[in-house]
Formats: C-alpha cells, structure tokens, sequence
C-alpha cells in the first residue's frame, strides 16, 4: 500500500468498521433478551439437551437435569408443552410464582424473565421455556461478559490510533522536509537533491518531491546563469561606456571642426550600446514565459530568414533543404531568432563563393535544423566554450558580441532540445538545433 490514497482510504474504512462494529455491539446489548439467552453459560444449549433427555429419558431425568442448572447457575426454570401444560416440575417455587402473579410489572420483580421456544428436531413437539434469573446473579454475569467486547474495542482503538499516527507521521515528516527545502530555496541556499531519499518514496509525495528536486535543479540553474550573466554584462558594458566617456572628454576640448569629426564615433559607440542591450535583452527573455506552445510553420519561418539574407548579404548563396515530414511545436518567433543568429554567423564567416546550407531533416524523434559554412571553423579546443554568453572565439573579427549561439542555445533548452556546434568534415563550420518533434495525431 504505497500510495497515499489507498493509506488514507484504509484509515476510513477501520474507522467505519469499528463504528460500525461499536453500532451492532450496542445493538445487541439493546436486545437483552437475545443477548443473554445466546450467551449466558448456564442457558447455552439448555433447551436443546433438556428436549433431548425428556424424550429419550423421562420426566425424572429432565427435571433431574433442570435442578442441577439451578445449583450451578441459580436460573429457575419452567418448560410448557404445546397445551400449555407444564412438562415437569421445574424448579420455579410456587410462592414465587404467586408473587409473580400479584406483581405485574416485570420492572417490580428481583429477578429477570426470558422466555425462548424450541422445537425438537426429532419429534417435531414445540416447548417453552421460562426462565428466571436473579438481578445480582445477572449483573455479575453482565460485568464478566462486557469484557471481551470492551477489550476487543480498545485493541481496535489502539490499532487504528496506532495506524493513523504512522498515516500522519508518513505524511507530515516528508511535508516538514519540503517546507524545509521550499525554505532553503527562498534563501538561495538550497542543495541540489536534498530531497534525493524524499524520492525514492513510490506515493505521491515522492513523486512530488521528484519534480521539487528538478525545479529547484532548474531555479538554481537559472539563478547561477543571471549571476553569471549580470558579471558579464557588468563587464561588458564598461568598454563602450569606457570610449563614450573617452569621445566626449575629447569633445568638451576640441574646437567646432574637431567636435564635427567625432559626432560620428559617438553615434557610432551610442549604436553598438545599444546593440549590446538588446541583445542581452533578447536572452533575458529566453528565461520568461513564453505562453502556449503552437505548431511551428517551417516553410515560413526558411522563407523570412531567406528574405532577409538577401538584405543583409545580397551576394552570398544560400540553399535550404527541407525535409516536407518534418514537424514542429514550440515558439516561431524564439526559434527564428535562434536561426537568424545562426545564419548571420554563417554569412559572416562563409566565403562569397561557398554557399551557406541550411537544413531541416527528421531524425527518429528529433527535428534536426543545421546551418553550414564553409569558413575557416573553429578550434577544437574552443568549441565547448562556444554558446556561453559574451565568449568569443580568438582571431574572430567582426562587430557580434558574443550572444547570438548563447540566445540560441537557450531557444533550444526551452523547447526542450540542444544546440550543437561542430567543425564539418569537409570544412567549414556547422550549427544544429536537435528539436523534439511534433507528435502526430491518431
């Protein structure tokens, strides 16, 4: 019983049993009557052994039987037949019959009546029987037989106390742990698999604990890379604004003619700011909601980067290869700021004669996006540190920041996918966005 459900379910259901077990002790003990006759040792299967031996015997011999029950048990009793005559004696004294007789009410009497009829299995002759027990014998005979139901009642209440402490311990401990963990992540001091032996739980709340485990895997993630980010921007941001504060020293002191000539260098400083701002925007908001996924039209999305390349670089050749099977969900505009970052690499690399290749295929379960150039690559030991933000590789020219892979490989991680970076076998430089694909439909 691992789930939870079921754990809770089983305390209700022993809780109904026992009230229900309580309701039908409580019933029986309303009917005295039955109660006592079922029960009580000296009229346990009196009548039956007393028709057996009158039939069998005799008279004498039942009524032998009758005064014995009495001497052990001080019950009287009187056995009518079918006329309404009495069979035998008894041992019920006429005085006390007469006593009876004047005293109506049962309540008035020192003794309990109980009257049972038996029909023999033999002779097919109904009896009944009359008996009556003193008050005292009966309340003694009460307080010994309450015994083993009141016990049986506490064992069941000690049992389900018991099983409902374990419930709630088994619930509340692993909720201390989270409250816990949920604490240490309010306060950035949160370690990676705290809650590891909080999973290995096969309830619910180990499955919880499981996805606690990954978001606080992803938050602390996010967490590290916007420190990270901020130091980088911080640093990177010091340069411009470095030859901004440089130009305009120069400015305050130059004459008409000099300031003319340096307005363009702080057009052009107050441009590659502000390029440097967006991009770093354009990968902070990676990281927010992108809203609802939707299926991704790959057909339009090659034709605007096409589009485009033809502005940006009119002479370079560009081929697109696109597999007509392939199927994608996620988010257009992200995944086309992804490509375009990875195109303009490409372009800006690739010789006018080389063609720049990109190329969409089906690979098993993934969607395969890939940009090829034919530039000079880069060297193998740079290639893991390719995609971090701000990192550039050496001998690079060029007016990029070192943002375009970063934007792009966090575009794959948010539709769940990778981007990997390879020099080509046959030269060149290639780029590809590994993308879960599109599930279809019956």
């Amino acid at each position: 019983m691992r789930s939870l459900f079921w754990r809770i379910l089983a305390t209700f259901w022993l809780g109904i049993a026992l009230v229900a077990g309580l309701s039908l002790l409580l019933g029986r003990a309303l009917n005295q009557d039955a109660w006592i006759l079922s029960l009580h040792p000296g009229l346990d299967d009196l009548d039956s052994k007393w028709v057996k031996r009158y039939e069998q015997q005799g008279p004498a011999a039942a009524q032998d039987f009758l005064e014995q029950r009495k001497r052990k048990y001080r019950i009287d009793t009187q056995v009518l037949g079918e006329s309404g005559q009495q069979l035998v004696k008894g041992t019920f004294p006429s005085r006390a019959a007469a006593f009876e007789a004047r005293h109506g009410d049962d309540r008035r009497l020192p003794w309990r009546r109980l009257t049972a009829e038996y029909t023999s299995p033999e002779s097919g002759e109904s009896y009944l029987f009359i008996y009556r027990i003193p008050h005292p014998e009966l309340a003694a005979w009460h307080r010994g037989s309450l015994f083993w139901p009141l016990s049986a009642i506490a064992i069941a209440l000690v049992v389900l106390t018991l099983f409902s402490l374990m419930l709630t311990l088994s619930i509340t401990r692993p909720l201390d742990r989270l409250r816990g963990a949920v604490h240490d992540l309010g306060q950035t001091a949160y370690q990676q698999n705290s809650l590891a032996r909080l999973a290995t739980r096969r309830d619910e709340l180990g499955l919880l604990a499981k996805d606690f485990n990954r978001m606080g895997e992803r938050l602390q993630g996010l967490i590290g890379s916007q420190r990270q980010l901020l130091r980088d921007v911080s640093h990177e941001l010091r340069s411009p604004l470095a030859r901004l504060r440089i130009a305009l020293a120069l400015a305050e002191r130059a004459d008409a003619a000099e300031r003319e000539r340096l307005w363009p260098r702080l057009s052009q400083e107050c441009d590659r700011l502000e390029a440097l701002i967006s991009e770093i925007l354009a990968l902070a908001r990676l990281d927010a909601d992108p809203g609802a996924a939707q299926p991704v039209d790959l057909a339009a999305l090659l034709g605007n980067l096409q589009e485009d390349a033809r502005l940006t670089a009119p002479q370079q050749q560009l081929q697109i290869d696109l597999d007509p099977r392939a199927r994608l969900e996620g988010w257009p505009d992200m995944l086309e700021r992804a490509l375009d970052n990875l195109l303009r690499n490409a372009l800006r690399f690739s010789p006018a004669d080389q063609p720049v290749l990109i190329s969409v295929q089906c690979q098993g379960q993934n969607v395969t996006l890939s940009v090829r150039d034919h530039g000079p690559g880069v060297a193998s030991e740079h290639l893991e540190q390719l995609g971090k933000p701000f990192f550039r590789a050496p001998g690079q020219s060029g007016s990029g920041h070192g943002l375009g892979l970063a934007i792009a490989r966090r575009a794959a991680q948010r539709h769940g996918g990778e981007l990997l970076l390879s020099n080509h076998p046959q030269g060149g430089f290639i780029a590809t966005l590994s993308l879960p694909a599109r599930q279809q439909a019956g």
